[in-house]
């Protein structure tokens, strides 16, 4: 699978930790777009250049890191096609991929330790989308 990860600074330091441990998966190719550091910097920029990256075909899926989560998933839902999930929780993960297709995940940084990240994670590479009934929701949603 090709992952594509970013953040801002404030996710810099659980994006590091997460693209250090996906570069010892087999089968997973990373592409990190960015930061570099906790050097502040503007979370909309970093969360479009992975969602061209997704809608463009260069990766399957993406990761995206601030402070919150809040940012990232808004700035990332502008774009159709894109179905960016705030997870706080594995079993939010887990609904994310089966029941809602999210294409991206979404990790809020400074309120989640690496460890956990990692499941919800792992959560989001191996699920499937379910289908069936879930299919015409998210139908509804790319037709917006």
């Amino acid at each position: 699978m090709r992952l594509a990860l970013a953040s801002d600074h404030a996710g810099f330091p659980l994006k590091r930790d997460l693209t250090e441990w996906l570069g010892g998966i087999e089968d997973v190719e990373v592409l990190d777009l960015g930061t570099k550091s906790t050097e502040s910097v503007d979370y909309p920029g970093y969360a479009d250049l992975l969602c061209r990256a997704l809608l463009d075909d260069r990766v399957d899926r993406g990761i995206l890191v601030c402070g919150t989560g809040l940012g990232m998933s808004m700035a990332a839902n502008r774009f159709k096609g894109i179905r960016a999930a705030l997870c706080l929780f594995p079993e939010m993960a887990l609904m994310a991929r089966r029941h809602n297709d999210a294409n991206v995940l979404v990790l809020a940084g400074g309120l989640t330790a690496p460890p956990l990240a990692r499941t919800m994670v792992r959560i989001f590479l191996d699920e499937e989308f379910q289908g069936g009934r879930h299919s015409r929701r998210i139908g509804r949603l790319d037709s917006v």
